[in-house]
């Protein structure tokens, strides 16, 4: 068998080491063709299709749970592409964020509602829920929030909560601990309705709805 210098090994091993750093990693997905996506499955009718079908599957469930009954039944919905629509606001600026010009949509209190979920926040009113609005939107931004709620049908709910201006609890704990306190103060969640994967943590209602939204996400 033939040998060789440690020191061929040695080079030969730091060459190897090289290339393989060196490997380019997986390309991300392009940002622009994701934008184009995003627009299409808007423009297509299948974002609303699809808001429909989550919303008919809540309707249903709160149709049979009114007639179970029971005392201080509550259902929660978010603000923020639940019973808003925000795609005017997010289109305008690319589906970017930018802080002074979302500031002031919130306080135009314009935003299109999302018919499907409104039309269940009416039907959970009508079958006697209380109805609560868990949003994490802050406090400063309750006037334009409580003006536009009223805008498309959805001003007769029992709170409003919104997160403290100074509070710096990322959104999706401050929400769990927002329904923790309702639970222990003798609520009985039987439909958490929203857009984002972090509404529903902690598994605190009988039932959860996610909206669709792959517009951004909330931690």
């Amino acid at each position: 068998m033939p040998s060789f210098p440690i020191s061929r090994i040695l080079a030969a091993a730091v060459v190897v080491l090289a290339a393989a750093v060196m490997l380019p990693s997986a390309e991300p997905h392009n940002l622009g063709l994701l934008k184009e996506e995003l627009r299409a499955y808007v423009d297509s009718g299948e974002y609303g299709r699809d808001i429909t079908r989550v919303a008919s599957q809540a309707d249903a469930w709160l149709q049979q749970r009114a007639r179970q009954g029971g005392a201080r039944l509550t259902v929660i919905f978010d603000v923020d592409e639940t019973l808003l629509s925000n795609l005017p606001e997010m289109r305008s600026v690319d589906f970017g964020y930018v802080p002074a010009v979302w500031t002031a949509w919130m306080a135009q209190g314009e935003a299109p509602g999302l018919q499907p979920a409104c039309d269940l926040f009416r039907t959970a009113k009508r079958l006697g829920f209380d109805v609560i609005v868990l949003s994490g939107r802050l406090e400063r931004d309750r006037a334009g929030t409580e003006k536009n709620l009223r805008a498309v049908g959805c001003g007769d709910y029992s709170r409003l909560i919104l997160k403290a201006d100074a509070d710096t609890l990322l959104t999706g704990a401050w929400k769990t601990e927002q329904r923790r306190r309702l639970v222990a103060g003798g609520c009985v969640i039987v439909a958490n309705i929203g857009d984002q994967e972090s509404d529903f943590a902690g598994g605190l209602a009988e039932r959860s709805f996610k909206l669709p939204s792959p517009f951004y996400l909330m931690k």
